[in-house]
């Protein structure tokens, strides 16, 4: 029953629900933080890692995850919210933990509009709120 939700899943963002597919967006569905190329690699590797990436840039493109730079020159992801639709006005601010080094999406906070100059398009924006997290400040 869980693969058929999972399958579903993939097929509401028109992605051909493949077993590594499957695997990855399991996998995504159980962090509870971002996890970078490497985090996946780790987590299947006895896979092949072009796949891998390819199934993160396939999901990416069907905005079924977005990606964050947070500054630690490693690019993270996370699925996205159910009606996202990953435009920038979807955008919320991320909070990277600089003692556990982990991401976390604050998907409550939406970036502010912000004006832009004549002929100017936002594609995207980026805000990445560094500190302690909850579980290091323990």
């Amino acid at each position: 029953m869980v693969n058929k939700k999972l399958e579903d899943k993939l097929e509401s963002k028109s992605i051909k629900p493949t077993a590594m597919r499957l695997l990855i967006l399991q996998y995504l569905i159980e962090q509870t933080t971002t996890v970078s190329l490497s985090d996946i690699e780790m987590a299947f590797e006895r896979s092949d890692k072009s796949t891998i990436f390819r199934t993160l840039k396939t999901f990416e493109q069907s905005k079924l995850i977005h990606s964050i730079e947070d500054g630690t020159s490693h690019l993270k992801y996370a699925l996205c919210l159910e009606d996202c639709i990953c435009s920038p006005v979807d955008l919320h601010y991320h909070f990277h933990c600089n003692k556990c080094k982990k991401t976390f999406c604050l998907t409550t906070l939406s970036i502010p509009y912000i004006e832009l100059p004549k002929n100017f398009e936002m594609q995207q924006a980026n805000m990445v709120i560094k500190g302690i997290c909850a579980n290091c400040k323990i």
